[in-house]
């Protein structure tokens, strides 16, 4: 059953032209966000994450590193759903916007490039729900923002496969030790590796040696944003959706399915466990769908269909739909909050220093891609034939005294956004507090 419906015309065409052309006349970069981490620091003993464990003894002091701003200090306890109730079921549908708020909205845009769009809804405790959208319609490519359709995925599967057990679906998080192999190939993101017992730290990009728990694995597609961990856990999804309750499968089990299973049926699979949980919280594949995974090796290994797309109304369906403990359920919403809770440097949208005692649960993403062009030089998010940066946020004051959703896509050329981005995050912070 969908959650949503639309009360108003879709008025915008979603853009969905955007394919990655080939390399023969342009240079094509997928680029996902610099470092940030996720899941609060006490949560070690809870998912097995074991780099938590580092950043909870720097923040004790009891090892050396950078302490965490005040915004990255909630406990796993502390990490509640806004929306689980009476309130979350006004949202059925998306109210009409609040015509004061898209005034004071839309005036921070005059100076800014054409193509920003974007969808906020304040859902501040005790206070009337207010929304103001602009292009909320428009697609762009989702870049590593669509790893939250993939974390969407994993806890529908999940719950297929332990209806009724929490303590089950959590377990196999912990003890599903899956090695990287050639589905990370090829990934520039370094991912931490930390052993508690000798305290022995690293981040390196993914190798095909490289051995993490299903926890672990998720934890690093949506902290350090690596395409290589995305890629595995897409992998685990189908294994899931394949062999049902006798999942996980043995080594060679795995092996012989990828290679016999025709791929036309495999690229059935790859499409149906990241977008059909889209389509049950309502969200149509014009304003998100995702089309192939997010490193070379696992599109050849299973490859999907067609490109990706978002927009930021299907974006902010998803972030009410998590509030609400709609995707599969409660617990499953509180543990992808709590995986996109960022406890590390913050970039983008989430480096407004007005955010800095506030909690953000975040996800960025990007890609460019540059063409010759006399007198220009292509260098990290310049495109000059497309730079597509995406802000996705949840934003939590001191004492829940501003709550609000926040999702941000552009499309700017030559330029580097991020401090743009930075920059609306203040204004818009300062709209909300009004």
């Amino acid at each position: 059953m969908k959650l949503f419906s639309k009360n108003k015309p879709d008025t915008h065409t979603p853009n969905n032209r955007f394919v990655i052309i080939s390399v023969s006349i342009a240079h094509i970069l997928l680029i996902a966000p610099a470092m940030t981490l996720g899941y609060p620091i006490d949560g070690y003993e809870y998912s097995g994450i074991r780099r938590l464990e580092r950043l909870r003894l720097i923040n004790e002091g009891i090892l050396p590193g950078e302490k965490l701003p005040a915004g990255g200090l909630k406990s796993i306890h502390d990490i509640t759903l806004h929306l689980v109730g009476e309130r979350g079921a006004q949202l059925d549908t998306i109210p009409d916007i609040s015509p004061d708020f898209q005034k004071e909205i839309d005036a921070l845009f005059p100076n800014l490039q054409e193509s920003y769009a974007v969808a906020v809804m304040d859902i501040t405790p005790g206070k009337p729900i207010r929304l103001a959208l602009r292009q909320e319609h428009r697609g762009y490519v989702p870049g590593s923002v669509g790893k939250l359709a993939v974390v969407t995925g994993l806890f529908f599967e999940l719950k297929k496969l332990y209806p009724d057990s929490i303590e089950k679906r959590r377990h196999i998080l912990r003890t599903r030790m899956v090695k990287g192999g050639k589905w990370i190939i090829s990934d520039h993101h370094t991912v931490p590796t930390y052993d508690p017992a000798t305290r022995k730290y690293s981040a390196a990009p993914p190798q095909e040696s490289d051995v993490f728990s299903l926890y672990e694995w998720t934890d690093h597609m949506l902290s350090p944003s690596a395409n290589a961990a995305a890629s595995v856990v897409w992998k685990e999804l189908i294994l899931m959706r394949a062999f049902g309750d006798k999942y996980p499968p043995s080594f060679d089990q795995e092996q012989e399915f990828f290679s016999k299973t025709p791929k036309k049926d495999l690229t059935s699979i790859v499409m149906s466990v990241v977008n059909d949980p889209l389509r049950k919280l309502g969200i149509e594949e014009k304003d998100w769908r995702l089309g192939n995974m997010f490193t070379r090796m696992g599109k050849i290994l299973a490859p999907g269909e067609g490109g990706s797309t978002a927009t930021p109304w299907g974006l902010l369906q998803f972030l009410i739909a998590l509030e609400r403990g709609k995707i599969a359920d409660e617990w499953s919403c509180l543990e992808i909050k709590r995986l996109m809770y960022m406890t590390g440097r913050r970039i983008r949208y989430a480096s407004s220093p007005a955010l800095l005692r506030s909690a953000v649960y975040f996800k960025s993403g990007s890609q460019y891609k540059c063409r010759q062009e006399t007198g220009f030089q292509c260098k990290k998010y310049h495109g000059n034939v497309e730079n597509y940066m995406n802000s996705v946020a949840i934003v939590e004051h001191p004492n829940n005294e501003r709550v609000y959703f926040i999702i941000i896509m552009s499309n700017v050329l030559r330029k580097n956004s991020a401090f743009d981005h930075q920059t609306l995050a203040t204004q818009i912070d300062k709209i909300i507090a009004k």
